[in-house]
């Protein structure tokens, strides 16, 4: 009696034919597939494209299907047929800097929560923050969280950025969050219960990573239902030994690890 449901479905997809493919020429201009970037495209690899907008600001994104908007339809980039041999990328997409030696550091900071976010932090981004000269820190927990803001003091050219687990409505770290307030300091997170999560399954050959019953550690729960025998520790080894580059981590971290240190190495207002 009715008609298909309107909302049914993917929206990105055409109603007839494909997504068209397009070659992601300089200075072609886009938006990613949210809207929330919109920038021309600045160079270009077989697994990531870099948008630069009018304010200068880039972002890399990586070539998925219907990835982009394109005069507010939805295309998939490709790499250009003729496109010669691009600049060497760093893990996180960015151009790597040859001969780099390490900016002298800032006095804004990047915190994480444990060792494990910094260490996935440095493999992906350490390049990018060696050449901006900002150092990241770990907090072993966010429960201080205001007590170690306070004490940072963050300020015009002594910023903070913070990247919380778990950070969602209702958890304990979105209640901790809260309270701490100013223009000088940016928290943001990502969804998952520890950082392990951000890793996408697929570059650890599972299917998913397992749900863990209330009351059972995170970690172990984890390990147990993968059947590894491994210690945690151990465990985290291997699943950062399979992280190469920024393509092995969801969008959900990439994203907020790009925006602080956006936050910290912008020049503050005269």
């Amino acid at each position: 009696m009715y008609g298909q449901d309107v909302l049914s479905g993917d929206w990105r997809r055409p109603k007839r034919g494909q997504i068209p493919k397009v070659p992601a020429e300089p200075d072609l201009v886009v938006e990613d597939a949210e809207g929330r970037f919109c920038g021309a495209v600045v160079a270009c690899d077989k697994e990531a494209v870099t948008l630069e907008d009018r304010f200068g600001r880039r972002r890399v994104f990586p070539l998925v299907p219907a990835g982009f908007l394109l005069d507010g339809k939805p295309v998939t980039l490709v790499r250009p047929a003729a496109a010669p041999q691009g600049a060497k990328r760093s893990a996180s997409g960015s151009v790597a800097v040859e001969g780099l030696r390490a900016r002298v550091a800032r006095e804004s900071r990047i915190y994480v929560e444990g060792v494990h976010d910094a260490s996935l932090v440095e493999k992906i981004w350490g390049h990018d923050l060696r050449v901006e000269g900002v150092v990241v820190e770990f907090l072993e927990g966010v429960d201080d969280l205001p007590a170690i803001v306070a004490e940072f003091a963050p300020e015009p050219g002594r910023r903070l950025g913070v990247l919380v687990d778990h950070l969602v409505p209702g958890s304990k770290e979105s209640r901790i969050a809260a309270q701490v307030t100013g223009d000088h300091v940016l928290i943001v997170g990502h969804p998952y219960v520890d950082i392990w999560q951000a890793v996408k399954p697929s570059a650890l050959g599972i299917a998913g990573w397992p749900d863990v019953p209330r009351g059972i550690p995170w970690k172990e729960g984890v390990i147990a239902a993968l059947g590894w025998r491994m210690d945690p520790q151990e465990a985290w080894r291997h699943i950062l030994g399979r992280v190469e580059t920024f393509a092995d981590l969801e969008p959900e971290l990439l994203g907020r690890v790009e925006e602080l240190i956006d936050f910290v190495t912008a020049q503050s207002p005269a």
